[in-house]
């Protein structure tokens, strides 16, 4: 029988943080951060991690786990979830999946196999050459010309995730987009039920401005400055997170700090808009509307539960909210 396994997501400031210690609360569960940012030391403000007095207790695993330096990438993260997901089965406690990154979440519940990944090739590393010498909008090019279903769901400044598409076609001949179409057929090795907490779209980009100004208020410009004095600078992954990466700009010269700001707000509010796309997209997944519970906690909380035990009951397959 499939173990058990809950995700709980949506997109960027919808307030997953807090539901997500009070859903543990209740289920004896263990957090897992399927977060891009918030995996790395010394990046606290800008990725807006859970701090530890914050916990509740609740056992927390890949937050503050890398060095701001160190790689990061979708199979790295599926090697340490299914580790972490292992431990807590040990504990005899429930894993929970809370994090924005749809295609990370996806790595897990498909277990999407990343074994034909076989390292920095050649041309890998001469594509990377071509984007630090300021040939990423030719690469994007390049990519819609080969693979356009991938470059319709690849944002044009994620070069990471261009250079791999190319390099997948190169090796292939076959576009990533259709080798990632025949993984999400897999069938999934868990019982799980997906939660997307969600908000009218006025009221989030709302939060997401809040969210901002409150980060610079805390001091995310002298957390990038410490940053950048370690070495760290915008070719590195870690640095390309939203907020870090205009900063650096604003610190390298190029723009003011108030373009700065409104760049990071602009940013999140699209990346925001695509991370809701993504979900729109995956199959079984429970929409919680804030709205519709008059933004109480306690009654989104109750509703996740009442829908985790009709699904846990069954036991027979992913959960469909009629």
């Amino acid at each position: 029988m499939k173990k058990q396994l809950m995700v709980l997501t949506g997109p960027t400031a919808v307030g997953k943080t807090s539901l997500s210690i009070k859903v543990a609360e209740r289920l004896n569960g263990s957090i897992i951060s399927a977060d891009s940012m918030q995996v790395y030391k010394k990046m606290d403000i800008g990725s807006a991690k859970i701090m530890t007095d914050e916990m509740c207790n609740i056992p927390h695993y890949l937050i503050d786990v890398l060095e701001p330096w160190e790689e990061f990438h979708v199979a790295r993260f599926q090697q340490m979830a299914m580790e972490a997901i292992q431990d807590i089965y040990q504990k005899n406690r429930l894993p929970i999946l809370v994090g924005g990154t749809g295609f990370y979440i996806q790595a897990i519940l498909k277990d999407v196999d990343f074994s034909g990944d076989s390292g920095k090739s050649a041309f890998r590393q001469e594509l990377e050459e071509r984007a630090r010498a300021g040939g990423s909008d030719e690469l994007y090019q390049m990519l819609k010309t080969e693979d356009p279903v991938s470059a319709e769901n690849i944002h044009p400044h994620n070069v990471k995730r261009v250079i791999r598409a190319l390099e997948y076609y190169h090796e292939t001949k076959s576009p990533i987009s259709l080798h990632n179409a025949k993984e999400m057929e897999r069938e999934s090795p868990f019982c799980y039920s997906y939660f997307v907490l969600n908000d009218r779209r006025e009221h989030l980009y709302e939060r997401i401005n809040q969210r901002v100004d409150q980060m610079m208020e805390k001091g995310l410009l002298d957390e990038v400055k410490y940053l950048k004095s370690l070495g760290l600078t915008s070719q590195m992954v870690s640095m390309q997170g939203l907020g870090y990466k205009e900063l650096l700009s604003y610190l390298d010269g190029n723009i003011s700090l108030c373009d700065a700001v409104e760049s990071i707000k602009r940013n999140t509010r699209h990346f925001a808009k695509r991370q809701l796309t993504w979900f729109k997209r995956e199959k079984n997944v429970v929409w919680i509307d804030k709205s519709k519970y008059d933004y109480d906690e306690d009654a989104i909380l109750n509703q996740i539960l009442r829908i985790w035990e009709k699904r846990t009951s069954n036991r027979n397959g992913e959960y469909h909210d009629d």
